[in-house]
């Protein structure tokens, strides 16, 4: 829609004075302000494009009185496009963004919800469209495969969240010929600023559900961790996954960063399988003008996609997706007001990734036919005809129209690679971190395990204890 938009682009709007804006032309602007109420809803959307980008130009290049003259504009122009639907609700979303940022020199830019909000609105996305089912189905396919043969399975999850990804892979393993495999999970996620413990009530769901399907199973929740409190139990097959998280890791381009020392981590490991899903867009590019650019066409086509699934009308459908957009906005919002540190939402595409996965020792495996067809018919779930699945050697995108969204990829550690060096030393012996805007902080862990075919529920108490439920194995 946005791509239309731009296109289409009339010569009138490249020129036009509002666009150009001179503060002392005030007639000028007046006559051009005048203008913006006249225009049909579809070439103020075409204005509204146009200005966007012009917009984030004039910041780039430091001026901040054209720049703020323009959202003046865009938001005259707003009731003419409507604010609803379609252009006129994810230009809302990047207007406000550009606002903030311009003001973030006075006021530095929020930080995001509470991380327990946050883990609402991931819901929300989750139910709304097929993006994290096919992220979560993709991941978990090529999890079964590497762990054929195996009694003895450990799965290290970068983000856990609400453990909406596993109740599947503990349903297919109870199915497996033979009796279901031993499976210790562990799962990385926040801290709660009540104190209340998130990772342990996930991980009794978890517990619950592999306790009624027979599935031996071990859960340890790793709040705030340094990795190297993370460690493969001996004769049991390891697999690390990570959905939409590692991205936040990625520094400047051509800079080292946090990710590096992970990547490197985990191929120390030598798991049997690193899963990987990201977002298939560009939104670390050095400069704002191309990093705003990318945003806007990427995030257009992600809201045309569950605006077509909600129906665009009200009911249930619609404020699902109007909660999942929120989840999304907060991810704009990063993008465009936030530099340095404090933006997080480092989304690269596929291609990137190759190139640093294979830079810690990690080879691409291929996830082959039989995923492609399960996650094609995922998407039989999902009204809209725009969705698509496709292989890109080896690995799977989920798109909309054409335009990849979000890629899911499998990785090894290959017998003929030597385990990469040690991590270069990290200030305070921290390598993840979290707060609310980045995801990771250095901290104490806490675990759930199971030690007996009881369901009653041990618990010490204390900073880093052993929190124990027990479940049908002595572990």
């Amino acid at each position: 829609m946005i791509a239309a938009a731009a296109a289409g682009i009339p010569p009138e709007f490249l020129c036009s004075d509002a666009v150009h804006y001179n503060p002392s032309d005030l007639a000028a602007w007046v006559d051009s302000v005048a203008m913006l109420t006249d225009l049909p809803p579809e070439d103020a959307g075409i204005r509204l494009v146009h200005l966007l980008v012009t917009c984030a130009d004039s910041i780039q290049r430091g001026d901040r009185l054209l720049a703020g003259t323009m959202i003046e504009e865009m938001r005259l122009l707003m009731p003419r496009v409507g604010a609803s639907f379609g252009i006129g609700k994810v230009a809302g979303f990047f207007v406000e963004a550009l606002d903030r940022r311009l003001c973030s020199d006075l006021t530095p830019p929020s930080s995001s919800q509470p991380p327990e909000e946050d883990e609402i609105l991931y819901h929300y996305f989750y139910e709304a469209g097929p993006y994290l089912k096919f992220a979560h189905f993709t991941a978990n396919q090529a999890i079964l495969e590497a762990f054929n043969g195996h009694d003895r399975l450990h799965v290290v999850d970068f983000s856990l969240m609400q453990g909406l990804q596993w109740p599947a892979l503990i349903q297919a393993l109870a199915l497996r010929p033979g009796g279901p495999p031993f499976l210790r999970l562990t799962g990385i996620g926040p801290p709660s600023p009540d104190g209340s413990d998130k990772l342990r009530e996930v991980g009794l769901r978890l517990a619950d559900l592999a306790s009624s399907v027979g599935v031996p199973f071990a859960f340890r929740g790793v709040v705030a961790a340094g990795l190297d409190d993370v460690q493969p139990w001996m004769l049991e097959a390891l697999a690390v996954n990570s959905v939409l998280q590692l991205h936040r890791l990625v520094g400047e381009p051509a800079s080292p960063g946090p990710i590096d020392s992970v990547l490197s981590w985990v191929g120390r490991l030598r798991p049997s399988v690193v899963t990987l899903v990201e977002q298939e867009a560009d939104h670390n590019k050095p400069a704002f003008l191309d990093r705003f650019t990318e945003a806007l066409f990427y995030y257009s086509t992600l809201f045309d996609s569950l605006e077509a699934g909600s129906g665009c009308g009200s009911g249930p459908a619609a404020d699902l997706a109007s909660l999942a957009e929120v989840y999304l906005k907060k991810e704009i919002y990063n993008i465009v007001c936030c530099e340095g540190a404090e933006r997080v939402e480092r989304h690269e595409p596929l291609a990137s990734w190759r190139s640093r996965m294979g830079r810690s020792g990690l080879l691409p495996v291929h996830l082959g036919s039989n995923a492609f067809r399960q996650a094609s018919m995922l998407l039989m779930l999902f009204s809209g005809e725009g969705y698509s699945v496709e292989e890109v050697d080896g690995c799977l995108t989920l798109g909309w129209h054409g335009r990849a969204l979000i890629s899911a990829s499998a990785w090894v550690v290959s017998d003929d690679t030597p385990p990469p060096p040690p991590a270069p030393p990290v200030a305070g012996n921290v390598i993840l971190n979290y707060d609310d805007s980045r995801g990771f902080r250095f901290g104490e862990s806490v675990t759930i395990g199971s030690s007996s075919s009881s369901s009653n529920h041990s618990i010490t108490g204390g900073v880093g204890s052993q929190r124990e439920q027990c479940v049908n194995v002595n572990c």
